[in-house]
């Protein structure tokens, strides 16, 4: 699948059950251009894409608890770029399977989670922020770290 008009390749990978493809951590360029505040304006834009969207009932209910949530995952997101071990320090160790196996995550969940996190990138894209190699880097990234989340078939 293919989705938005940017040149990035944002097609998103076709999910296999019980194969977790080998995850490669975006570009750390990807932080130090965009910077840490980047990344939480970055994730609070996601997060509130989220709230809209139709798998919005596997998040929290209000905008704040979501704009918490965004936090934890900025925190998430910088780490695993490379910048400093916020989530650890602030969570423990990320576990992120662990984390999200009292959701019921589906493909079609992660197809949704998919499409909000490029439109939130749409920004990043347009203003030129990082180079195209270090957004398709990060989006490379997520289309297979979603693929770890999915725990259930429907």
């Amino acid at each position: 699948m293919h989705f938005g008009t940017s040149p990035l390749d944002f097609s998103i990978q076709a999910y296999q059950e019980g194969v977790n493809p080998p995850v490669t951590k975006p570009n750390p360029e990807f932080l130090n251009d965009i910077g840490e505040e980047g990344m939480r304006d970055l994730l609070e834009r996601f997060y509130m894409g989220l709230f809209e969207s139709p798998i919005k009932n596997i998040f929290p209910e209000s905008k704040e608890e979501m704009l918490i949530a965004a936090g934890h995952s900025a925190d998430f997101f910088i780490q695993i770029c490379g910048g400093p071990k916020h989530f650890n320090k602030n969570r423990g160790a990320p576990q992120m399977r662990g984390r999200h196996a009292p959701f019921r995550i589906t493909p079609n969940a992660r197809l949704h989670w998919l499409v909000t996190f490029e439109e939130a990138l749409q920004p990043i894209i347009k203003e030129k922020q990082t180079s195209e190699a270090n957004i398709q880097s990060f989006w490379n990234y997520l289309n297979v770290f979603s693929q770890w989340m999915i725990n259930s078939k429907d």
